[in-house]
């Protein structure tokens, strides 16, 4: 028996299996997982063999690092029923542990390749970051910095005498036309030239004199930096060829056994390489393990354990879907031949839900999006708000949308009929002259009343379309709230987009610098449920034509 099979301290024997293995990109979890993750969390809670700081003890010392966990259902060759599990990336400095499954790749043995590689790449580094900070280095730069500056200002002095020169010389000429003869003129202005010509010759000389004593500064600068330039060649030549060594030992196997490494998997995908930690996620080391060892695929889940980190939205304990950048690839390769749950990204979603048309006139048209329809054709779903205005008006000229809601937020929204109405509502969302209120509950007890968020965000492109909190990269995203009323552990709260960035409510709800409560059934940010509770109440904006202020109110349904 595999040493990391563990069985169910659980009673199972009543549950059922699933028929079809989890769609790892979006599910719910499977009750088998449920129990499974718990086990593994208690043993998290209370176990002693390993230190590791998930940020959950505040009398702990060292870096917060929260850590995704995976248990994957299997049957063994017994028939039984149980489970493995594993942590994505290294935990505690190590890729060994009692309880979770070994890496796909194990980069961290003893005297392994890889870290032997590791120390010549550090060595490399070492000896640059002595050569950058070499006193003498640092004194030749400095003296260059300061000889370019003497040098600028002489020849620019030099240049200003010389003009100078030149006018006066202009000046004592035309004196010199009106006063001498013509031979004596003829005379004056052949001292004129020489004096031009002398000048001329004295800035070439100071000239020559500044290139002289900045090469002879360059050239023992140039010692250096041939040293730094030749280091760092190496290093990126060595440190390519440990990733491409790297990329060729993650070898892949699939439930046919067939193996591919990640260099063959990502071929197609990005003309760069594959994106950092891809194979080191908890999914892929599940299955490998689970093919190695001839374990049946039943049922996987993810979940997180520990403090959220400060750029995406991480709950504790909460379920996750594989992401899309770093395991798509693998998992599509590591589950080709499994029966698995339908993708419900390929489902319409909107099938038997209608657009309730609030507002119509020659220029716009207002209507009350349903949750869970898309604003614009998407990928593989063409059915949206969109496609069926089209529909329902064939001769309707221009973009029609001017703003969107989440596919997954109700609420309303506004269309223009032709480009003109369209361009003077676009204009006005740019300059943030309409007014927009959201309805969300919260999955919690929100202590404060009312305040301000800002917090930029961008997608993240290893998991699109989640977004991330970036105070680098990020474009700037703001919003305002207040409490309407709190029952139950939930808060009902008023959201008003200041901007209108992709997910930004729901980042901003749930994300543990904003509100650090998601909104209830965000099943990207927070929990799923029957469906995510947010929604667009409120809509003010000036009429294209009339130039009066049109007013729309739609109760949320929740």
């Amino acid at each position: 028996m595999s040493k990391h099979f563990q069985h169910f301290s659980t009673p199972i024997t009543e549950i059922k299996l699933p028929t079809k293995f989890t769609f790892p990109f979006y599910y719910e979890p499977h009750m088998l997982c449920e129990i499974a993750a718990k086990e593994v969390q208690d043993y998290l809670k209370t176990q002693t063999d390993f230190e590791h700081n998930f940020g959950l003890d505040s009398s702990k010392e060292g870096l917060i690092i929260g850590k995704m966990f995976g248990v994957l259902v299997v049957q063994n060759k017994q028939k039984e029923i149980g489970y493995i599990t594993s942590v994505s990336g290294k935990l505690a400095n190590t890729n060994t542990h009692k309880k979770f499954v070994p890496p796909v790749f194990d980069m961290l043995t003893k005297d392994s390749y890889f870290l032997q590689e590791e120390a010549v790449l550090n060595d490399i580094n070492s000896k640059l970051e002595d050569l950058e900070k070499n006193t003498e280095y640092l004194e030749v730069i400095s003296q260059l910095k300061s000889e370019k500056k003497k040098a600028a200002i002489d020849i620019r002095e030099k240049k200003e005498a010389l003009k100078v020169a030149k006018k006066e010389r202009n000046i004592r000429r035309i004196k010199a036309q009106s006063e001498l003869q013509l031979e004596a003129y003829a005379a004056f202005e052949e001292r004129l030239s020489k004096e031009s010509l002398e000048a001329k010759y004295f800035l070439n000389n100071v000239t020559r004199f500044w290139e002289h004593t900045l090469n002879a500064i360059k050239e023992k600068l140039a010692v250096f930096a041939t040293q730094i330039d030749a280091l760092k060649e190496e290093r990126k030549l060595k440190s390519a060829a440990l990733q491409q060594y790297l990329f060729e030992q993650y070898q892949f196997l699939n439930s046919a056994k067939k193996t591919k490494n990640l260099s063959e998997l990502f071929v197609k995908i990005t003309e760069q390489n594959p994106p950092a930690g891809s194979g080191e996620c908890a999914a892929p080391k599940l299955l490998q393990y689970a093919f190695l060892h001839n374990l049946k695929p039943i049922a996987m889940a993810e979940f997180w354990w520990g403090k959220s980190p400060n750029t995406e939205v991480r709950k504790h304990q909460y379920f996750y879907p594989a992401c899309q950048g770093k395991c798509k690839p693998i998992l599509a390769h590591m589950l080709a031949g499994i029966e698995m749950d339908t993708n419900p990204m390929l489902q319409n979603p909107a099938i038997g839900k209608e657009l309730e048309l609030i507002f119509e006139d020659e220029d716009v048209i207002v209507v009350h999006k349903p949750a869970e329809f898309l604003s614009v054709p998407g990928i593989h779903i063409q059915d949206s708000v969109f496609t069926r205005i089209k529909q329902q008006y064939p001769t309707i000229s221009g973009p029609i949308i001017v703003h969107r809601l989440d596919m997954s937020t109700s609420g309303l929204l506004v269309l223009a009929k032709n480009k003109k109405a369209h361009k003077n509502l676009q204009r006005q969302f740019i300059n943030k002259t309409v007014s927009k209120k959201y309805v969300a509950l919260l999955d919690g007890n929100l202590k404060e009343n009312s305040g301000t968020i800002n917090l930029p965000l961008r997608v993240d492109l290893d998991d699109r379309p989640r977004q991330l909190v970036c105070f680098e990269h990020g474009k700037k995203a703001e919003t305002s709230w207040e409490v309407v009323e709190r029952k139950n552990n939930t808060t009902r709260v008023y959201l008003y987009p200041i901007t209108g960035r992709t997910h930004q409510l729901r980042v901003h709800a749930s994300h543990s610098l904003g509100l650090n409560i998601p909104i209830i059934g965000d099943d990207l940010y927070g929990k799923k449920a029957n469906r995510l509770h947010l929604h667009a109440a409120f809509l003010e904006f000036t009429h294209p034509t009339t130039k009066e202020k049109m007013c729309f109110h739609k109760k949320a349904e929740f």
